[in-house]
């Protein structure tokens, strides 16, 4: 990684450890000033404000407002704020949708830290990064399928590991009448005639479904 000055960068997971250890990763390379952290939405905004970041680590899945929307927000407040998604989620979707709202660049959590390093390098001199695994699977993207929102996908994910709507909720920080309203959505987008197929239609692609609840 090449710069000339230190990059000033802020983490935002909901993962206290997975905080912690990206900051070991990266701590100990000059080029980089961690500046802030932020385990979700409010705190994020907030840090934002406060330490001025030129670029921010940003995870996807987080409860309440997701990486993906927290972005667009933050975006939308401050324009020329820099941000690489670093996340376990390597649906194609996720990442497009991600880009869509302004990323940067996309790195899977598990990558190498110089892949990461190489992704900070890349973005701050004004380039985008997306990991090569993430490039590949995305190339081989299969025919258009119905698109489903970030949560929709979670909440097909939570019923592939047969898990009733409450514990849904539970687990993703919503109220049980929302997540009955994204599973009739998830029904009319799939053009799912009810209950038993949705949950059939879920189990079958468990392969994919559960890659985008994997641990972020």
């Amino acid at each position: 990684m090449n710069t000339t000055r230190s990059t000033r960068i802020a983490i935002v997971d909901d993962h206290p450890l997975v905080r912690d250890g990206l900051k070991l990763r990266l701590s100990a390379h000059p080029a980089l000033a961690l500046v802030g952290e932020a385990g979700d939405a409010a705190e994020a905004s907030a840090m934002v404000e406060r330490s001025a970041p030129e670029l921010v680590l940003m995870d996807v899945g987080m409860k309440g407002t997701n990486g993906i929307e927290l972005t667009a927000l933050l975006l939308q407040r401050h324009p020329h704020l820099r941000v690489l998604m670093l996340s376990m989620y390597d649906n194609p979707e996720y990442v497009n949708r991600a880009m869509q709202a302004g990323a940067r660049g996309y790195v899977l959590k598990d990558a190498p830290s110089d892949e990461i390093l190489d992704a900070i390098a890349a973005i701050t001199a004004g380039r985008t990064y997306l990991s090569a695994a993430i490039s590949g699977r995305m190339s081989r993207s299969q025919a258009p399928k119905p698109v489903l929102s970030l949560r929709e996908s979670e909440i097909l994910a939570g019923l592939a590991r047969g898990h009733a709507s409450r514990q849904i909720a539970e687990a993703l920080g919503l109220s049980v009448r929302t997540v009955e309203t994204h599973r009739q959505n998830i029904r009319r987008k799939l053009g799912l005639a009810g209950q038993a197929e949705l949950i059939k239609y879920a189990v079958e692609h468990a392969g994919d479904v559960l890659v985008t609840r994997a641990a972020s």
